[in-house]
């Protein structure tokens, strides 16, 4: 499953709230079998979202949106969903219901948009908070997961669909070397040729980490032995 993740934000573009919904979720798809191929960050502008999910949904397997829930005037996620697969937001049943027989709220209670979803989608229970999130798909069948921007909130919201994820799983393992990066490209091309495995090199202050990773564990295993064997550890 190749999936595309998408978060919402204006503060996350200004830089005033550090982006760590997608490293997490990126971590989380990975654990999987899901193959994260592009995370993008976009304003809270209905336009943008919109073009945003019908970007991925034409490549991927699925959409995974995190950021701008609920009913504040700049809380337009699912309005942007909605404009994407061409559905207007209504107020979802399934919302009032819920809300109704599992939470201290009443309908009275709450503010005018809070039980709102793109019309068809099936609703998220938040139990971390109160926004509730959404499974949307359009004509494609592509399916958009959309869930908070408070990390809590994504977090158990992501759970309940954990299990919808899938692919095969892929072994990795990082050997750090003190030696620069440059020194290593003969090594990184042997080891994919030989070994049947993709290499990642990420320098910093202390050296150089590689990520050896595969579908075969054994590969792993014998392309880090190889590695140790040519390289200062």
């Amino acid at each position: 499953m190749r999936v595309a993740v998408i978060t919402v934000g204006d503060e996350l573009l200004a830089g005033d709230t550090v982006n760590t919904n997608a490293a997490w979720l990126g971590r989380q798809l990975d654990e999987r079998g899901a193959r994260v191929e592009r995370m993008v960050v976009v304003p809270d502008r209905v336009g943008d979202i919109a073009r945003a999910v019908n970007e991925a949904r034409a490549e991927f397997d699925a959409v995974v949106v995190t950021g701008g829930l609920g009913p504040t005037h700049d809380d337009l996620t699912l309005a942007g969903v909605a404009a994407a697969v061409g559905r207007p937001v209504v107020e979802s049943q399934e919302a009032v219901e819920w809300f109704e027989g599992h939470r201290t709220y009443s309908r009275a209670d709450l503010v005018d948009g809070t039980t709102h979803l793109p019309a068809g989608a099936r609703m998220l229970p938040n139990e971390a908070g109160v926004a509730p999130g959404a499974v949307v798909h359009g004509e494609d069948g592509v399916p958009i997961y959309v869930l908070p921007g408070v990390p809590d909130e994504m977090k158990a919201m992501f759970e309940s669909v954990a299990g919808e994820f899938d692919g095969r799983r892929r072994t990795r393992t990082f050997v750090r070397t003190s030696e620069p990066e440059s020194a290593l490209l003969e090594h990184f091309d042997e080891l994919q040729e030989r070994f049947h495995v993709t290499v990642g090199s990420y320098p910093g202050e202390n050296g150089v980490r590689v990520k050896l990773e595969s579908e075969d564990p054994a590969a792993v295993d014998a392309a880090e032995a190889w590695l140790r064997e040519r390289v200062d550890v």
